[in-house]
């Protein structure tokens, strides 16, 4: 559960390289593969809040080799080191007791992470490098979500980490209505589906379009938005034009860009302000 704060804190944890194992794989709509990490190295992991995130290290697909993290004095050595594959995941759940990391991933055969989850089975290992830290948010009279399926699993994280009397207005963009989950939500939290129906991830503004519509609260609301960072610019504008303060009233994080491999989402949105 996030702590219960009066303002907006970031807390930093030290940097531990890992090497973990898939426990269970799960494919849980036709384009999302759920996997759980386990084994001995996961101990002292920490996740506290929705959008944490690790970097795991993948092998290579065609040779094997898999370069895996190198930590020293709270630093990773190699992350530009010949035959290094990583990609950025928020974390879906995490519990301690369980020794459970959970990790979705969007299945698809442009990424070594697609592709590495598409053929994932217990037993396979990857190197899992953080969470680097964590953002803890104080509580809110209402909660605004807008997702696409790279930022799906945080925003999932959050509704089922909220109280379960929490005010809650979110907004899922996905391929088609196949790829709709299950959530566990607060009663009374309005969760809208939509479809791109054919057209390519990051091409549309249904987001947008949803936000254009909702009413928000005067006060006391946040809105946290995840997706493609070029299509969540004009979103990022709308809420400025309401009068919404970023980091007091709401976060947009570009998870992804197209035609970008590894998007360093920190740079992304310092490059759009």
């Amino acid at each position: 559960m996030t702590a219960a704060v009066s303002e907006r804190t970031v807390e930093m944890y030290p940097l531990k390289p890992r090497v973990l194992e898939a426990v269970n794989v799960e494919r849980i709509t036709p384009r999302m593969v759920r996997v759980d990490f386990g084994g001995p190295d996961i101990a002292g992991l920490r996740s506290d809040n929705f959008a944490d995130h690790v970097k795991l290290w993948f092998p290579d697909p065609d040779t094997g080799e898999h370069v895996l993290p190198v930590v020293e004095d709270d630093r990773c050595l190699n992350f530009r080191a010949p035959g290094v594959i990583y990609r950025d995941y928020t974390v879906r759940r995490f519990d301690a007791e369980a020794g459970l990391l959970t990790i979705d991933f969007v299945v698809h055969d442009h990424g070594p992470g697609g592709r590495w989850a598409a053929a994932a089975k217990p037993g396979d290992r990857l190197g899992v490098l953080g969470p680097r830290g964590t953002v803890y948010y104080p509580d809110y009279s209402h909660y605004v979500l807008l997702a696409d399926e790279t930022a799906l699993p945080a925003a999932a994280r959050r509704i089922e980490e909220l109280p379960r009397d929490a005010s809650v207005t979110a907004f899922f963009e996905v391929a088609d209505a196949a790829e709709e989950q299950e959530l566990d939500a607060p009663r009374g939290a309005e969760i809208t589906w939509l479809h791109r129906n054919g057209a390519a991830p990051g091409t549309t503004d249904l987001l947008l379009r949803a936000l254009e519509k909702a009413e928000l609260p005067a006060e006391g609301v946040f809105v946290w938005v995840g997706g493609e960072a070029d299509a969540l610019k004009p979103i990022r504008r709308l809420l400025k034009e309401r009068g919404l303060v970023r980091g007091r009233d709401f976060e947009v994080d570009g998870y992804w860009r197209r035609g970008v491999s590894n998007l360093d989402h920190h740079a992304a949105d310092e490059d759009d302000e």
